[in-house]
C-alpha cells in the first residue's frame, strides 16, 4: 500500500494559511512531497466557493426585487447557522464524485447547482429554499449565475483521473463561532458541529492538519489578502468583519483535542459508530505563510525550509496515528475519557 494519506482536512480559521499550505503542495516535488509530508499527488476540494456562489445568489436575487435566502444581507452571516451543514453535505456529495469520477452535462449549470444547494440543505435539515422561488426568479438567477457556475463544475471535474489511488484528496475548510464564546460550542458553530456530518466514508479514511492562529491573527491577515475586486479567490478572498466577529471569533479544535477520547485525535461519534481521527497542528501564529500567495519564483528558500519543517512535524504525527500506523500506537496511548480534564 501507498505510504501516503488519502484525504487530508486541511482546517483552520479563515487567512490562516490553507490556501498558501495548498498552494505550496501544488508547487513541491512529488516526491519531496510524499517523503516529507506523506501526500501524494493533490486532488483539492474546498467549500468557499459554495459560500460565495450562495452570496451571489442572494445578490441576483436582492437585484430584481427578491428576498434573500441564504444571508441576513451583503457581508453579515448566515440567516439559519445549519447552512454550515448545507457546505459539509455539499463537500460529501464533491468527495463521492472525486472518487467515482461523476462527471455531468446539466443543460444549465446554474440550476444544477441551485438544485444541490436545495438537495444539501435538506440533508442537514432545512427546506428546499430555492426551489420555493417563482420559476421566472430562479430563471432570472441563473442566466445571470451560468458561466460561474459552469466555471466551478469544470474545474471540479478537470481534477478527476482513472483512479484515486496513490493520490491524496485535500478537503480545506474553516469553522469557528462567535467572539467570546464560551467551550463547548453551541449549536451549528464550530468543528464539533461539522465533523459528524462529514460522510462515513470520508472519515474513514481522514486524517486533520490544522493551522493553529489566534482570532486576532485571522482577523488581521484577512484584511491583509482582501482582493475586493476579486471575492471569488481562494488566496484573495476577504470576510466581512462582522462575520469574522460573529462565526470566526474563536474555534473549537484545541477544546476537542482536549476532550478527545484518544490523546493527539478528535473523536467524532455518529450512528452508533466512532472515529477517532488523527490531528497534526501546523502553529502558525507567527506567520510562516503568506510569502507563498507569491509566484513560487520570489519564494525565499530559508523560508520555505522554514514552513516545510513545520509542515513536517505536522504530518509526522498524524501518520503515526493513521489507518494501520494507528494500531500499534495506541495500545500504548493514555485514553482520555470524553469531559475529563
Amino acid at each position: 500500500m501507498e505510504q501516503i494519506f488519502r484525504t487530508v482536512l486541511l482546517l483552520a480559521l479563515p487567512a490562516s494559511g490553507k490556501s498558501e499550505v495548498r498552494n505550496l503542495m501544488t508547487q513541491m516535488d512529488a516526491g519531496q512531497r510524499k517523503e516529507d509530508f506523506h501526500i501524494g499527488p493533490n486532488l483539492q476540494l474546498d467549500d468557499y466557493p459554495y459560500v460565495h456562489m450562495m452570496r451571489r445568489i442572494d445578490e441576483e436575487l436582492e437585484r430584481i426585487g427578491e428576498e434573500r435566502i441564504f444571508y441576513k444581507a451583503a457581508g453579515r452571516p448566515f440567516r439559519d447557522e445549519r447552512d454550515w451543514g448545507t457546505l459539509i453535505m455539499l463537500l460529501n456529495e464533491d468527495f463521492a464524485d472525486l472518487k467515482n469520477g461523476v462527471c455531468v452535462s446539466p443543460a444549465s449549470d446554474a440550476a444544477y447547482l441551485m438544485e444541490r444547494i436545495d438537495r444539501a440543505s435538506v440533508a442537514a435539515g432545512l427546506p428546499a429554499r430555492i426551489s420555493l422561488c417563482r420559476t421566472c426568479v430562479r430563471e432570472a438567477v441563473a442566466t445571470a449565475l451560468e458561466e460561474e457556475a459552469k466555471k466551478l463544475r469544470t474545474e471540479k471535474e478537470a481534477q478527476y483521473t482513472d483512479t484515486v489511488e496513490g493520490k491524496t484528496i485535500i478537503i480545506e475548510c474553516a469553522r469557528g463561532g462567535p467572539d467570546g464564546a464560551k467551550m463547548p460550542l453551541k449549536g451549528a458553530f464550530g468543528y464539533q458541529y461539522s465533523l459528524p456530518l462529514l460522510s462515513s466514508a470520508l472519515l474513514d479514511e481522514a486524517a486533520i492538519m490544522f493551522i493553529r492562529v489566534t482570532p486576532e491573527e485571522s482577523r488581521r491577515k484577512n484584511n491583509e489578502r482582501a482582493r475586493p475586486e476579486d471575492p471569488g479567490s481562494n488566496l484573495f478572498h476577504g470576510v466581512p468583519m462582522e462575520v469574522m466577529l460573529g462565526e470566526y471569533g474563536c474555534d473549537d479544535m484545541q477544546y476537542l483535542l482536549e476532550h478527545a477520547e484518544r490523546t493527539g485525535t478528535v473523536t467524532v461519534k455518529r450512528d452508533g459508530r466512532t472515529w477517532h481521527v488523527p490531528v497534526g497542528v501546523f502553529d502558525n501564529r507567527v506567520d510562516k505563510t503568506s510569502f507563498l500567495r507569491g509566484e513560487k519564483e520570489t519564494w525565499d528558500a530559508d523560508r520555505v525550509r522554514e514552513v516545510t519543517d513545520a509542515i513536517r512535524e505536522a504530518t509526522d504525527h498524524m501518520w503515526a496515528l493513521y489507518g494501520d500506523n494507528a494500531v500499534e500506537h495506541f495500545t500504548d496511548v493514555e485514553v482520555v475519557e470524553a469531559g475529563e480534564e
